[in-house]
C-alpha cells in the first residue's frame, strides 16, 4: 500500500542567534553557496517527486513578506500572522491543506549533502517501507557529551509525521520534540533513520559560514555577475557583489561590497555594510 505524502518546510522562525543579520531577511533566506536555504529545501523535497501547491506547504511569520514574495506560487503557503507559532503550532496551521496526508517535515535552516546521492535521494530512506503509523526522525550519532538526542542519535533536519499525529496537533505556540518526537518515543512509535550525510544547524554565523564553505568545497565560489579585482579565497561571493578587498573563508551576500584595502577573514558581508563575524 502506498502512503500519501506531502512536504513541509518550515521558514518561519526569527533566526534570533543570526541576529542583525535576520534583521535584514529571514533566516530562511539567507544563502548557502549562492542560493537562500529555504530553496535548498525545496530542492530536496523535489528530488522526491514532491512539487506545486497541491504538494508541498512552507510557512511564514517573521518577515513572513518577504518568504511570500519568494515562494510566489510555487507552493502552498501558511502565514501567521500574530508570530511564529513553533515547528508544532506551524504543522497543526496546515492541517486543513495537508488533509488526512503523512507529512514529510523539514527546517529551512538545515544544510544536508550527500555526495554521493541527488538531493531528495539522501532522505528517501524516510519513506522506504513506512506503515503510516510511524513518526520516522533523520539523525546522526550525537556528539561527544552532547545531550538531549533519542537514543544516543540527533535529528538532522527532516521527519515522517503519520496524521495521526498531525491531526491532534493545536494551533498554538510548540514545538514537535514536545507534541510529537517524544510521545512517539515513549510509545515505542519513533524510528530513528541513520543519514549518510553532512549535517549542519545553520543557526549560528559560524555554522552558518561552514555550511557555504561546505559548498565552496575549499575553493572560491564566486557568483558570474559579481565584480572581482580584489582576491578571493574558500569564500562565497554572491550575486552583484562588488570585491575590491581581500577576502578568505568568509560570505559575501549579494549587492554587498568590500572596498580596496579591507581585509575580511570569517565573516559574513551584507549588502548594507553590516559585517557579522563567527566568532
Amino acid at each position: 500500500m502506498t502512503i500519501e505524502v506531502c512536504g513541509v518546510v518550515l521558514a518561519a522562525g526569527e533566526g534570533q542567534r543570526l541576529r542583525p543579520l535576520t534583521e535584514l531577511v529571514p533566516k530562511a533566506l539567507c544563502p548557502v553557496g549562492n542560493l537562500p536555504l529555504l530553496d535548498h529545501a525545496l530542492r530536496r523535497l523535489a528530488g522526491l517527486g514532491l512539487t506545486g501547491p497541491d504538494t508541498v506547504a512552507v510557512n511564514a511569520a517573521y518577515l513572513a513578506d518577504q518568504v511570500v514574495a519568494h515562494v510566489g506560487d510555487r507552493t502552498h503557503l501558511s502565514v501567521e500572522p500574530d508570530g511564529p507559532l513553533g515547528t508544532s503550532g506551524g504543522v497543526a496551521r496546515m492541517k486543513d491543506w495537508i488533509g488526512g496526508r503523512g507529512a514529510l517535515v523539514g527546517n529551512a535552516d538545515a544544510y544536508l549533502v550527500d555526495p554521493f546521492r541527488e538531493p531528495g535521494k539522501d532522505i528517501a530512506a524516510l519513506l522506504e517501507g513506512w506503515s503510516g503509523d510511524t513518526v520516522r526522525m533523520l539523525t546522526l550519532p550525537c556528539r561527544d557529551g552532547e545531550s538531549g538526542g533519542f537514543s544516543g542519535r540527533r535529528f538532522t533536519g527532516f521527519s515522517l509525521l503519520p496524521w495521526r499525529y498531525i491531526r491532534d496537533l493545536s494551533d498554538v505556540d510548540s514545538n514537535l520534540v514536545r507534541t510529537v518526537w517524544r510521545p512517539a518515543e515513549a510509545a515505542g512509535e519513533l524510528e530513528l533513520i541513520g543519514y549518510e550525510g553532512f549535517y549542519l544547524d545553520t543557526g549560528t554565523p559560524a555554522d552558518y559560514v561552514a555550511a557555504n564553505l561546505h559548498v565552496a568545497g575549499g575553493a572560491a565560489l564566486i557568483d558570474p555577475s559579481a565584480t572581482v579585482t580584489g582576491t578571493v579565497t574558500t569564500s562565497v561571493v554572491g550575486a552583484g557583489a562588488q570585491v575590491a578587498g581581500t577576502v578568505t573563508d568568509s560570505v559575501i551576500w549579494p549587492g554587498a561590497s568590500v572596498a580596496a584595502g579591507e581585509i575580511l577573514h570569517g565573516v559574513i558581508r551584507a549588502p548594507s555594510g553590516l559585517t557579522v563575524a563567527t566568532r
